[in-house]
C-alpha cells in the first residue's frame, strides 16, 4: 500500500534538501520523523512535513485498524527544482548584486511493502567468493609445480 504527497514551491535549493532526503530514505517514518525533528538544517521541516502527510494519505486510504504510522517506509523521495526567484542588492558605484532564491519540489512515497522487499532481495553472504579467491593461489602452485 502507497500514500504519496507533494510540496510545490519550498523555499530552499534542492541542492540542500536532497542532502536531508538522503538521510531519510529507506527508514521507517518515526524513525525518519525523529531525525529530521533533531536536525540543524532548515530542509528538515519541510521534508518532515510532506512525509508526515504522506503517511496520513496511507493511513486515510487503508484506515488505522489494519495499520499504524510506524509500519509505513519512506521509499522514495524526490526533490526537483523549482523556479528561481531573482532579486538584486544595491552596491556601491552603481551597480547590482542578482540574489538568487531557489524554490523546489519534494514528492515523498511511503509504502508497507518496502520491508518485505528488501528481505527477499538480500545479497548472499560474500563468503563464496572468500573460499574461491583462496583456492586459486593453491591451484597456481600446483601447475607451477608440474611445469618444473
Amino acid at each position: 500500500m502507497l500514500g504519496k504527497a507533494q510540496s510545490r514551491f519550498c523555499r530552499g535549493s534542492a541542492r540542500k534538501m536532497r542532502r536531508v532526503a538522503a538521510l531519510v530514505k529507506g527508514m521507517p517514518v518515526d524513525h525518519a520523523a525523529a531525525i529530521l525533528r533533531t536536525l540543524p538544517k532548515s530542509a528538515a521541516t519541510p521534508l518532515a512535513k510532506v512525509i508526515a502527510s504522506a503517511t496520513a494519505n496511507a493511513l486515510a486510504v487503508e484506515g488505522t485498524a489494519h495499520h499504524k504510522a510506524a509500519d509505513f517506509v519512506v521509499s522514495e523521495v524526490c526533490i526537483d527544482g523549482g523556479p528561481i526567484a531573482r532579486r538584486f542588492r544595491a552596491t556601491g558605484m552603481g551597480r547590482a548584486y542578482r540574489i538568487r532564491k531557489r524554490y523546489c519540489h519534494v514528492k515523498v512515497v511511503v509504502s508497507d511493502e518496502t520491508i518485505k522487499a528488501k528481505a527477499k532481495t538480500a545479497p548472499k553472504p560474500a563468503a563464496a567468493k572468500v573460499e574461491g579467491a583462496a583456492k586459486a593461489p593453491a591451484a597456481a602452485k600446483k601447475t607451477a609445480e608440474k611445469k618444473s
